[in-house]
């Protein structure tokens, strides 16, 4: 079966913004801890999204059916003890593309661009229990702790978070 999105860096998110704004929304309100709580206003979207893309964050996106079904953030650590590392920051699907591989495609992505920038260690974390422990233990990410309390949920309960990491 053939992929039905297509995966690419974004070197600007102007002509984006609209829809990165609702990918944003949307998957905050479905419950995603990405740092957000519903309800996020689209004023408040948008500030995220002008402040992302910088010399050291690289933004991926997967498009499907002429918009933007998902994306991803590499974060490349630019001190000087850091060069070989990299963090994997805001893994996003749409409700509506979920469990189509989208995920799986963008952080396969993005491992491959952080080998390119001579990365050997990626990094990241999630809350305890969402679905997004699987796909990183899928993919090799191997748990290196949990630290309770670390997020709030939108229903106030504080949840724990699992760091991972892997080698490349």
């Amino acid at each position: 079966m053939a992929n039905e999105w297509k995966i690419e860096q974004l070197a600007s998110i102007h002509e984006h913004l609209d829809e990165l704004s609702e990918l944003l929304i949307e998957v905050v309100e479905d419950g995603a801890s990405i740092g957000f709580l519903p309800p996020l206003t689209r004023s408040e979207a948008e500030k995220y999204w002008q402040s992302v893309i910088a010399p050291d964050t690289l933004l991926f996106i997967a498009a499907a059916d002429g918009r933007i079904a998902g994306s991803v953030q590499l974060q490349l650590s630019m001190k000087q003890n850091g060069g070989h590392r990299a963090e994997i920051a805001k893994l996003m699907t749409h409700p509506a593309y979920r469990r189509k591989g989208i995920a799986r495609a963008l952080m396969q992505h993005a491992e491959q661009r952080a080998k390119l920038e001579g990365r050997t260690l990626l990094v990241l974390d999630t809350r305890e229990g969402d679905a997004s422990n699987l796909l990183y233990a899928s993919l090799g990410y191997i748990q290196a702790g949990r630290i309770p309390d670390y997020a709030r949920s939108a229903n106030g309960q504080l949840d724990a978070t699992i760091f991972y990491y892997k080698k490349c």
